[in-house]
């Protein structure tokens, strides 16, 4: 087992399927295979199941896919600190849904301006899976919203933070509801947000109390769908109302909310130490 086998077993896993992994790779699409069996025979396990041209994880096959990155990642590390002036490798970023939308276009734009050399891969999800990928090392760092307890969060995890950015959050009622002026008014007991695990939801929770049902949906442009047509209530930042432009809504401020970059302690490439700079000059 060695790291270009686990780069290939990487990228079959990610695309579920040998012929992709093999174009993204640039390698023939026999050799991936071969190196994908070569590797299930030195574990001793099937780490796929094969369905046709589909390829699917094995419950093995997931466990080894957290190891495999944690080693890749490793590796990248060692490498970059080896060159600690001249920026390179690759860095995994993390966000949620809002920041990566309203935040990040221009700073990735200048950041890629500034370090050429850098792989970046950007991924979004609720704070709470952000967070658990950073002290996971699935990912390198990450932009989180910072929610009740979250003083105490830091505190053992291995992984260190810093506010960059405040946002204002908002409820959003739909046209059609009675005016409001303190949450305890509002009517309507759905909310319209993103799956568990997501700060603004967990805050808007908090204010409206119970009973109240929570429909899951996957954007933000889905919550402000919902709120429009009716039948429920949603919460989103300030800046992310003014950057999609929505029908005519009744909002209600709920909360300012920080967000702070996370990575792991210890981390220091000089990959990330641009991008944390970078971030740092754009931050509130």
């Amino acid at each position: 087992m060695d790291l270009s086998s686990l780069e290939i077993f990487r990228a079959v896993a990610h695309e579920a399927s040998v012929t992709r992994a093999a174009q993204q790779l640039q390698r023939a699409q026999s050799n991936v295979t071969t190196r994908i069996r070569q590797l299930e025979e030195d574990l001793g396990v099937e780490l796929f199941l094969r369905d046709g041209k589909r390829m699917s994880l094995t419950e093995r096959g997931s466990e080894f896919l957290a190891y495999a990155e944690q080693l890749l990642a490793l590796a990248d590390e060692a490498r970059q600190s080896m060159h600690p002036a001249e920026p390179g490798g690759r860095l995994r970023l993390g966000s949620m849904e809002s920041t990566a939308a309203s935040r990040l276009p221009a700073l990735l734009a200048s950041y890629h301006k500034a370090c050429p050399r850098v792989a970046l891969e950007v991924s979004t999800g609720t704070s709470r899976a952000l967070f658990d990928g950073v002290r996971a090392r699935r990912l390198d760092c990450a932009l989180v919203a910072a929610g009740p307890g979250w003083a105490g969060e830091l505190d053992g995890s291995g992984l260190r933070g810093e506010p960059l950015f405040r946002e204002e959050l908002l409820m959003i009622l739909p046209a059609e509801h009675p005016p409001v002026h303190d949450v305890a008014e509002v009517r309507l007991r759905t909310l319209a947000g993103f799956a568990r695990g997501c700060t603004y939801r967990q805050l808007a929770e908090d204010s409206l109390g119970t009973p109240l049902t929570v429909q899951e949906v996957g954007s933000y442009h889905a919550i402000l769908a919902c709120v429009a047509a009716g039948a429920c209530v949603g919460v989103l930042p300030r800046s992310v109302l003014q950057l999609l432009g929505t029908p005519p809504l009744r909002s209600l401020p709920l909360a300012e909310v920080d967000t702070w970059l996370v990575w792991r302690e210890g981390y220091a490439t000089a990959a990330f130490e641009r991008w944390r700079g970078l971030l740092s000059q754009a931050g509130d």
